[in-house]
C-alpha cells in the first residue's frame, strides 16, 4: 500500500469533506476562511480510519440533524459506508466558548496590540484543542483520527452550529 509522506497510509485518509449547508444562511468572511482552510489542509493531509473492515480513501459529509452531529462516511467514489452519529450536548460549552474567543480574537486583530493578540491566540487554541480531545474521544472505538484531524474536523463542527 503506497504511503505518503507524512507515513500514513494512503487509504487512510479524506479526499472530500460536504458540509451540509441548508441551515446557513450567511458567515462571516473569517467563518469562511477556517472553513476553507479546514477542508483544504484535510485534504492535504489526514489520518481517518474506521474501525472494522473498510478501506479508503474516504469522502465525508457533515451534518448536524436533531442536535446530533451526523458523519456520512463514503468511499473516494461516494458509496455509503455507514454512518457515525454523535450527540452534540458534550460539545456545547467548549463551542459555545470557542465561539466567544474567537469573536473578541477577530476584534483584537484589528485594534490590540501582539501580546494582547497573542494571549486571546493561546485560549482560542486552548479551546479548539479541548474540543478536538473531546471529539477523539466520543469517536473511540469508531474511527481512528490522529490530532491534527480532529482539529480540522471540530472547526467543521463549529463552523455547522453557525446558524442564519
Amino acid at each position: 500500500m503506497p504511503s505518503k509522506s507524512d507515513g500514513t497510509k494512503d487509504h487512510q485518509r479524506i479526499v472530500k469533506v460536504t458540509l451540509d449547508e441548508r441551515t446557513v444562511v450567511r458567515r462571516s468572511p473569517e467563518v469562511e476562511h477556517e472553513r476553507a482552510v479546514a477542508i483544504f489542509d484535510l485534504i492535504e493531509e489526514s489520518h481517518f480510519a474506521p474501525v472494522g473492515d473498510f478501506s479508503g480513501p474516504y469522502s465525508l459529509h457533515l451534518s448536524i440533524v436533531e442536535n446530533r452531529l451526523v458523519i456520512d462516511v463514503r468511499t473516494e467514489k461516494e458509496q455509503a459506508l455507514g454512518k457515525v452519529i454523535l450527540a452534540l450536548s458534550p460539545f456545547r460549552r467548549i463551542v459555545k466558548d470557542y465561539f466567544t474567543v474567537c469573536e473578541s480574537y477577530y476584534q483584537a486583530i484589528r485594534t490590540s496590540s501582539p501580546s494582547q493578540i497573542e494571549a486571546i491566540d493561546m485560549g482560542r487554541r486552548g479551546l479548539h484543542n479541548e474540543g478536538s480531545d473531546l471529539l477523539r474521544e466520543r469517536l473511540g472505538g469508531k474511527i481512528e483520527l490522529n490530532v491534527t484531524t480532529a482539529r480540522r474536523l471540530f472547526t467543521l463542527i463549529c463552523v455547522l452550529h453557525i446558524r442564519g
